[in-house]
C-alpha cells in the first residue's frame, strides 16, 4: 500500500477512536449494537466496503445501515455483495478483526496485509452504494460511512438514500446485472409483474377484500404507501408507518407478533376475521395473521414463515404440473431449517417435493437454494424467497415463444416468468413477498382462513439451557442431530419416541454459552414435557452454569 493511501486511513480513522471494551461479530446480521457505540464500526465497515469492491474488479457493492426487528436506539451495518447476496463468508474474518483493531496503527496493519494476501489493486473505480432505514441514527452513521468508503483513494461513496434492506440489496443486484437500478426502476419491477399475474388469473374468483398491514413504525410502511398508488388491483390498509407517534418495533412487527402471537398495537376487536399482514423494522420479513374471533382477546392465528413457503410451493407445482411432463423435469426444491414445523416438512413432501434442511441462518439456506431449478426457502420468522435458476428461466423464456398464446401452458410459462421478477432473488423481502402472497390468494379464490386451513402446525417448545461450555455441542450440518457429547443423540431419541409425532433437536447458540432446545408433539403438553426432558438430558450430559 502507498504511503497516501495510508496516511489517508491514519486520518480518517482518527475522527471515529474505537469504544473501549466493546468486542462486536459479524454475523448474518452483519454487526448489531447500541447506536452510539458504532461509528467506528461503520466507518471501517465502509473501508472494507471499498476493499471489496475492488477485489471484484469495480463491481458495486451495498452497505446498509439498519438493525431490522432491533429496539429503536439500538443500529448496525452489513455488506451486500455485487451479487445482491450478502458478504461472503470468507471475508467475514477480516470484518471482525477491523471492526475491533484497537487504533489507527492496528487498523492500518490490519488492511495492508490484507490487501496483499488478497491482491487487491488499489486504484479509481472502487463504488460503494449506502442506504439506511428510518432510525434517527441513520444519517449519523451513514456520513461515517462515506468517509470510510472515500479513505480508500480513486473510491466512490453514492448515498442512495432511505430504503428497505431487499430495496438496496435488488438495487446492487440490477446494477451489476447492468439492469436500471434506482428505487423507480424497484418499483416499476414490482407493479408491472405484479399486474402480469393479475391478468392472468382465470377467473376473477374472489372480491378483493381489505389487507390490513403492520408497518413496524419502520421503512416498510412508508415504502408500502408509495408502491399502493401504482397498484389498482390491491386494498391495503396501513397502520404503524412512524408517522403517528408510534416507536420502531415496540409493539408491533413480524418479529414481535411471530414471537408472541398477539396482534401488534393499533389492532383489535374491529379487525376480527381481517386478513393482516406484518413487515419487520427493515421490511426483509412478512408474516401473516388474522383475529378469529372476539372471544380471543389479543390472540391470532399466525401464518409464518412456513405458511407462506408452504402457498408458494403449491402455487409454483400447479404452474408446472400444467406445463405437463416438460415441467414435471424441473428440479423444485424446498429449503428449511430444522425449526421449521414438522406439520409444514409433511405437507411439502407429501406435494411431492424433495426438502432439503440447512443450517439456521439465511445465507445458508440461500445457498441451498441455489441448487435446484427454482428453490423456495423460508424461516419461520418470515425472511425468504425463491431462486430461479439461469438455466430454468432461459428455458421458460423459450417456452413461451413455443406454446400459443392463451394457451393454459402458456398462461402456466408467463406466470412463473412473472414470479422470477416479482420476487426479489437476492433476498428476502416483505413487499414483494406480500404482492406474492396477495395474487395466489386470488389467483386460489382463498381467504386467509382457508390458506391457513393447508395444514395445522404442530404444537411446539423452545428452551434455553445455559451451560459452562457451549462448544460441547457438536450437531450435524443441518443441526437436526447432535454428534457430540456422544451418547446425547441416543438418550434424545429414547425421549422422543414416547410421544406422538414427537421431534427434538438441540444445537449451540453461536453467541453466548448457551443450547437451545427445540420440540415439538401432538399436543402442547406432551411437546412442554418433551422439551424439558430434553433440557434435563443437556444439563446432565453438559452441566448447568
Amino acid at each position: 500500500m502507498e504511503e497516501t493511501q495510508i496516511a489517508s486511513i491514519l486520518k480518517s480513522s482518527e475522527l471515529y477512536p474505537i469504544p473501549q471494551s466493546v468486542k462486536l461479530s459479524y454475523g448474518t446480521a452483519g454487526f448489531r449494537a447500541d447506536a452510539s457505540l458504532l461509528e467506528s464500526t461503520v466507518y471501517r465497515v465502509g473501508i472494507l466496503s471499498s476493499l471489496r469492491s475492488l477485489k471484484l474488479k469495480s463491481s458495486t457493492v451495498g452497505l446498509m445501515i439498519t438493525a431490522s426487528h432491533n429496539k429503536v436506539s439500538d443500529n448496525g451495518v452489513k455488506v451486500s455483495d455485487p451479487s445482491g447476496g450478502m458478504l461472503s463468508q470468507e471475508w467475514e474474518p477480516f470484518a471482525d478483526q477491523i471492526a475491533n483493531a484497537s487504533s489507527p496503527q492496528e487498523l492500518v496493519s490490519l488492511i495492508k496485509d490484507f490487501v496483499e494476501r488478497e491482491e487487491i489493486a488499489i486504484e479509481k473505480g472502487g463504488e460503494v452504494w449506502l442506504g439506511r432505514d428510518t432510525r434517527p441514527s441513520g444519517e449519523r452513521l451513514l456520513r461515517a460511512a462515506e468517509i470510510g468508503v472515500r479513505s480508500v483513494l480513486g473510491s466512490v461513496a453514492v448515498d442512495v438514500g432511505v430504503l428497505t434492506t431487499p430495496q438496496l440489496h435488488w438495487m446492487v443486484r440490477a446494477k451489476n446485472k447492468g439492469l436500471n437500478a434506482t428505487e423507480s426502476d424497484y418499483f416499476e419491477n414490482l407493479v408491472t409483474s405484479f399486474k402480469c399475474l393479475i391478468d392472468l388469473i382465470p377467473i376473477n374468483k374472489l372480491e378483493i377484500s381489505t389487507l390490513v398491514l403492520d408497518g413496524a413504525n419502520g421503512v416498510g410502511g412508508q415504502k408500502m404507501e408509495v408502491l399502493r398508488g401504482y397498484l389498482s388491483n390491491l386494498d391495503v390498509e396501513i397502520r404503524n408507518t412512524g408517522r403517528d407517534g408510534g416507536v420502531l418495533n415496540e409493539g408491533v412487527g413480524a418479529d414481535f407478533v411471530q414471537k408472541e402471537k398477539v396482534v401488534p398495537l393499533g389492532f383489535g376487536v374491529k379487525d376480527v376475521g381481517m386478513r393482516c399482514a406484518s413487515f419487520d423494522g427493515d421490511a426483509d420479513r412478512l408474516v401473516y395473521f388474522y383475529i378469529p374471533s372476539e372471544s380471543c382477546g389479543d390472540k391470532v392465528e399466525l401464518l409464518d414463515g412456513d405458511k407462506i413457503l408452504s402457498l408458494f410451493a403449491l402455487f409454483i407445482k400447479e404452474q408446472l404440473n400444467i406445463i405437463g411432463d416438460e415441467g414435471k423435469q424441473c428440479r423444485l426444491g424446498v429449503v428449511q431449517t430444522a425449526y421449521a414445523n414438522g406439520a409444514s416438512t409433511d405437507y411439502v413432501k407429501e406435494m411431492g417435493l424433495e426438502v432439503v434442511f440447512a443450517k439456521t441462518g439465511v445465507k445458508h439456506l440461500h445457498e441451498k437454494a441455489e441448487e435446484f431449478d427454482v428453490g423456495i426457502y423460508f424461516e419461520a420468522n418470515g425472511h425468504g424467497t425463491i431462486l430461479f435458476s439461469e438455466y430454468f428461466l432461459s428455458w421458460l423464456v423459450g417456452k413461451q415463444k413455443d406454446y400459443s398464446e392463451g394457451s393454459d401452458k402458456h398462461n402456466a410459462v408467463s406466470r412463473l416468468v412473472a414470479v422470477s421478477n416479482l420476487i426479489n432473488q437476492a433476498v428476502g423481502d416483505a413487499l414483494s413477498g406480500l404482492l406474492l402472497v396477495e395474487v395466489i390468494l386470488q389467483h386460489m379464490g382463498w381467504s386467509v382462513q382457508k390458506w391457513n386451513e393447508l395444514y395445522k402446525d404442530l404444537p411446539s417448545r423452545q428452551v434455553k439451557v445455559e451451560v459452562p461450555d457451549r462448544t460441547a455441542v457438536v450437531t450435524t450440518s443441518e443441526e437436526t442431530e447432535a454428534l457430540k457429547p456422544l451418547g446425547i443423540q441416543d438418550a434424545i431419541n429414547a425421549e422422543i419416541k414416547k410421544y406422538q409425532h414427537g421431534r427434538a433437536f438441540i444445537r449451540p447458540s453461536g453467541t453466548e454459552d448457551v443450547v437451545r432446545v427445540y420440540a415439538e408433539a401432538s399436543t402442547q403438553e406432551d411437546a412442554d414435557s418433551l422439551a424439558n426432558s430434553v433440557a434435563q438430558l443437556v444439563k446432565s450430559f453438559l452441566g448447568s452454569s
